[in-house]
């Protein structure tokens, strides 16, 4: 009888460094969308306040919360990660929590190779923590989102290894630039 086996998206693509850049898997737990019906966003931000301290995402932002965090992906919807999700009357909750391959890019020159494949200003002084993107990398549809240390990067799972190619492709060039 065969042996199933889970597998993360980024398995034995990721972690990668070259030059100064550093690119690791970030493996997030429980995802779900949560898609507002209309006229009910008030509802489903006190939900999401009641049960995990977390406001919905306004346009372009990250929220955080009690062991939770939500991220804006469109007009009324946001994808929430948190384990112990509360019942949310008012909107459209689907689990997404393997469609998606999420990576962090961190190191000195991370704005600089993402400016490469990605056509939003990345530069911390331009898109500060706690602000997302919903953009291109590459030729990828994505999320991009400005974390403490980087860049997160998440894109469906079956676009994982073209991603980890884009970003090892771009990240040799660069270095190879800076020698």
């Amino acid at each position: 009888m065969a042996r199933l086996r889970s597998r993360t998206p980024f398995e034995g693509l990721l972690p990668i460094t070259i030059g100064t850049v550093l690119v690791e898997e970030v493996v997030p737990g429980p995802v779900h969308l949560v898609a507002t019906f209309a006229g009910q966003e008030a509802g489903v931000g006190r939900a999401l306040g009641t049960g995990l301290s977390l406001a919905f995402p306004a346009p372009g932002q990250v929220t955080e919360g009690r062991d939770a965090r939500a991220i804006w992906v469109a007009p009324g919807q946001a994808l929430v990660f948190a384990a112990d999700l509360p019942a949310i009357a008012h909107a459209a909750v689907t689990d997404q929590s393997d469609a998606f391959a999420i990576c962090a890019v961190s190191g000195p020159d991370a704005a600089e190779l993402l400016s490469r494949l990605v056509p939003v200003d990345l530069r911390p002084s331009a898109f500060p923590t706690g602000t997302t993107a919903r953009t291109l990398v590459g030729h990828m549809t994505a999320s991009v989102t400005a974390v403490e240390n980087g860049i997160e990067i998440m894109v469906f799972r079956s676009m994982a290894g073209t991603l980890a190619e884009e970003l090892s492709h771009a990240a040799r060039h660069l270095a190879a630039r800076r020698a």
